[in-house]
């Protein structure tokens, strides 16, 4: 398994080998071991999944401690690009950003630490997002940032996302005073 980092502490992608043959293919979606050497702790106690239209924009979602959530995301078919906000105070890039574009064909798995928003905007139709999460859901801790915010300024390559009313209403990060701490 090949392991990407990014210029952003603690975002880290890992891109499976894929074995191919005239029945299919196969890779290991997951491995703890790996995982582990690159993470550090961890623990999975809820896998989600959603699956959305070309140009539905879901985020910058985020729980606030001490139900914050790292996430190990993946698209099961389909393609999204995904977005991850350093929410971290005092880090040296708050406020910045990665895309990792995730496919069904290239089955990278972008790891997501606690202190990050969290986003992604589906190109294809019937997108089939998953991502497995360190911690449960808890709805008053729930949060996010606002998917268009000029001051991260997010280059999502469509104009007019699909955007719920939930997420168009979300706080700029000017209006955000984080609970995490670098």
């Amino acid at each position: 398994m090949e392991v990407i980092k990014y210029r952003i502490e603690g975002l880290i992608a890992f891109k499976p080998r894929i074995f191919t043959d005239d029945r299919g293919y196969f890779f290991e979606s997951f491995n703890e071991k790996i995982m582990r050497e690159h993470i550090g702790d961890f623990n999975f106690v809820q896998d989600n999944q959603s699956s959305s239209h070309k140009n539905v924009l879901r985020g910058l979602h985020f729980q606030k401690p001490p139900y914050d959530q790292g996430k190990l995301v993946r698209v099961i078919s389909g393609e999204v690009l995904d977005v991850a906000v350093d929410i971290r105070k005092n880090s040296p890039t708050y406020g910045q950003y990665e895309k990792v574009l995730l496919t069904g064909e290239n089955n990278v798995m972008f790891w997501i630490p606690p202190g990050f928003a969290h986003g992604f905007l589906s190109l294809k139709d019937d997108s089939i997002f998953s991502y497995k999460c360190t911690n449960f859901y808890n709805k008053e801790s729930e949060d996010a940032i606002i998917w268009n915010d000029p001051e991260i300024g997010i280059d999502w390559e469509v104009e007019y996302p699909l955007v719920s009313e939930k997420d168009d209403e979300a706080k700029t990060l000017k209006e955000f005073e984080s609970p995490f701490i670098l």
